[in-house]
Order: structure tokens, then sequence, then C-alpha cells
């Protein structure tokens, strides 16, 4: 098995960010998430209600980031040019963050046509994992709605798309790692994997939303699939809240390691996964 993607998506909900090397870091690949937009009440903006965020992309340059809507451009730096902090909320979790200044607001209200501020979450904040799920007491995640990455296999995806009339795209499922040559859903065995020289704990599956449902490419919605298919095998038997899985969350045993595309990935530990439908 390989690595055949790394992808990293610099502000969150927006495009994502193909790269073929990333540094590992505690709360995610450098720059994941590392930025958000927030509404007038400072919770974070997402596709599940504004599509057209998914068709804003980014790019990683010298100093900053690219963002680019239709012909429209903005550069953006890595620190906004204030230091204004204000509390700001994900899904039910509250942290620090540093607000950009005005023009840059401007910018992203217009283009989303919605009021709305960038944020970025500095150094010193410390947004902890959920306890249930941590592997170590320092276990911490940027703006990524729980853990610090994720992954996918792209067989996973064939098998999906086998039983689809219309095939999807892996980026509609937002994967930090894309997995080549593994069987359908052989993550959902694995406890412990190597990638390249980096040990990664797999703590809990990933329960997927309307956002699969969204053209990354266009930025609409485009009906019920593939959420409906997932759903007729994709729920575990057991499941009381009957949530659809696809992929699987990860946490990194030790930050600083360098990934590659075409790096080799080793199963080191499985465990029993859950009974489907």
């Amino acid at each position: 098995m390989h690595l055949s993607e790394i992808n990293t998506y610099p502000i969150k909900s927006l495009g994502g960010v193909s790269i073929k090397k990333s540094i590992v870091e505690n709360r995610g690949l450098q720059f994941d998430r590392r930025w958000m937009l927030i509404d007038e009440q400072n919770r974070f903006l997402t596709q599940r209600n504004f599509p057209k965020m998914a068709t804003v992309a980014v790019k990683i340059i010298g100093g900053g980031l690219r963002v680019l809507s239709g012909s429209e451009t903005l550069d953006v730096s890595f620190e906004p040019a204030t230091y204004e902090t204000s509390s700001v909320k994900i899904w039910s979790s509250r942290c620090r963050a540093l607000i950009y200044e005005e023009k840059v607001n401007e910018w992203f209200s217009d283009v989303l046509e919605t009021n709305c501020r960038l944020v970025l979450m500095p150094e010193e904040t410390i947004r902890r994992v959920n306890y249930f799920y941590a592997v170590h007491r320092d276990d911490a995640v940027s703006f990524a709605d729980a853990h610090p990455f994720l992954l996918a296999g792209e067989n996973s995806l064939a098998d999906l798309n086998a039983r689809l009339d219309a095939p999807v795209s892996m980026n509609r499922f937002r994967a930090n790692f894309v997995v080549s040559d593994s069987e359908s859903f052989a993550e959902d065995d694995w406890k412990k994997i190597k990638i390249g020289e980096c040990v990664f704990h797999v703590v809990k599956p990933c329960a997927r939303c309307v956002v699969t449902t969204i053209d990354q490419n266009e930025g609409i919605k485009t009906g019920v699939e593939p959420l409906k298919t997932l759903a007729t095998y994709r729920i575990p038997k057991r499941s009381v809240k009957k949530k659809i899985l696809f992929g699987q969350y990860l946490i990194a045993e030790n930050a600083g390691a360098v990934l590659n595309v075409g790096d080799k990935i080793e199963v080191v530990e499985t465990k029993n996964s859950p009974e489907f439908r």
C-alpha cells in the first residue's frame, strides 16, 4: 500500500490543496485548517450552509495564502496585521483566534454574500481532541471538525462508485491522506499504521454529512447521493445514531515527520471492525 494523495485545506470548508509532501504537526498537516471563516455570532462557516465555499480556491504562496474566486484574487498574510482576538465556536468547542483586518473580511463577505470574518488559530491556542478519542494528554486539533488527520482508501471509493449511477470524486470526502492498493474498506480494521516514517493511531471512523452531496467543483448540492447509497451498507448494525461511515480519523504518534506522496503504508496493529448492514 502507498500514499497516493496528500491534501490540505488551509481555510476550513474552502477548496483543498493537493501537495506532494507535508510536515506532520501535532494538530494536523502543516497549514491544514489553521484558518476559518466565522459569522456575526463567531460561529464557523461551512459548506453545509454555504456550498459556494467549495469553489473558492486556496494556494499556499511565499508569506501567505492566495485565495481565488472566479476572477477575484486576494492575498492573505500568514498572520493578520492586528492582534485582535475573539472566542470562536466550532461545533461544541470554543477557542481563541486572531481576527484579520477589515479589507480581508470585506472580500470574503462579498464573495460568499454573507457577513463573515477570517480568523487564524495562533500557536498559543490549544484546542484539545475529545478526551474519549485522544491517545496522548496533549493531543490537539486545528479548526478541523474533530480530529487532526483524515484518511480514505481509493478502493473504498471505487466500491462506492460501482454502486452509484453517477460516480463521485474523492474530493467529496475531503481527506488528508488517500491510500492506494488496499482492499476496499480495509481501513476499518486498522488500529495503528505507519506512513513513511510516521506512526498514526486510527482512532475513529468518520461519520459523513451532506458535504459529500456537494459538487466540489461547482459548489452546488447534487441531490442525495452518495449519502443515500452509503446508507445502505455503511451504517454499523449496532449503531444507535445510524451514522454513515467512510474514512478514518488519525492521530500522529511522532509529529515533525515529513510525508511524501508515494510513501509506503504499513499496518502495525489491527482491530475488530464493526459489522455493517
